[in-house]
């Protein structure tokens, strides 16, 4: 892995595709080191696909963070998403968007991801 923040993320999902979408162009026009990665590159981070397509994943300073704390380490570095990283990391905040991130939306998420895939099949 390189020094810059690399964000792994569920290509075939369209909300996840749309989200991430508008981050790179946010990453090109203020032209950010932040790199993104498909999930077919989840065995060169050590993450199974499968663990890859359940939830965000974000490199940074040599580590991988996935859920809101990737949330957090990618809109910090986005300056018109910095607020965003600075209010879900306050206290009282933090656990709520964690639990509302891991309980319903990731796995709300991802259970659409295997839709999409059994109908592809």
């Amino acid at each position: 892995m390189t020094d810059q923040t690399r964000v792994l993320y569920n290509e075939t999902c369209p909300v996840c595709r749309f989200e991430i979408d508008g981050y790179r162009r946010n990453a090109l026009k203020h032209n950010l080191p932040i790199r993104f990665d498909a999930l077919d590159s989840a065995a060169a981070w050590g993450i199974s696909p499968e663990a890859a397509a359940q939830r965000l994943h974000v490199w940074h300073k040599g580590q991988v963070l996935s859920g809101m704390p990737a949330f957090r380490v990618l809109w910090a570095q986005m300056p018109r998403w910095r607020w965003a990283a600075r209010i879900t990391a306050l206290p009282l905040i933090a656990p709520t968007t964690e639990a509302i991130y891991d309980r319903i939306l990731a796995p709300w998420l991802y259970r659409a991801h295997l839709r999409r895939l059994s109908q592809a099949k």
